[in-house]
């Protein structure tokens, strides 16, 4: 019976540690997509630094990517930017592998 409390203990312990890093990708993924919004939006230098932070925040409002997704599409429409939302998500899953291998790399 231990080595089962052991094994469930192992699993509970690797679920946490998988939803820890899969969080920490996703907010990677985010700080990515907000520099790419930026960029689009002619935010350089530090204020391209802090709206990449903002779009991460934004990210924590609910869950899902329509949080993240709708304040892009509220940013750029204020600025004029036309940017589909199809756009958005295919960047969204474009970066989010390059954000799991900058989490394995450190």
């Amino acid at each position: 019976m231990a080595s089962f409390d052991d094994r469930q203990k192992g699993f509970e312990g690797q679920f946490a540690h998988d939803a820890e890093m899969e969080f920490k990708a996703t907010a990677r993924r985010n700080k990515l997509l907000g520099l790419w919004a930026a960029e689009k939006l002619g935010k350089i230098g530090d204020d391209a630094a802090q709206y990449a932070k903002d779009v991460v925040i934004a990210d924590l409002e609910a869950a899902g990517d329509d949080d993240v997704i709708g304040k892009l599409i509220k940013d750029f429409g204020h600025a004029g930017v036309v940017v589909p939302v199809a756009d958005i998500t295919a960047e969204m899953e474009r970066l989010m592998p390059i954000a799991r291998k900058q989490m394995m790399e450190g």
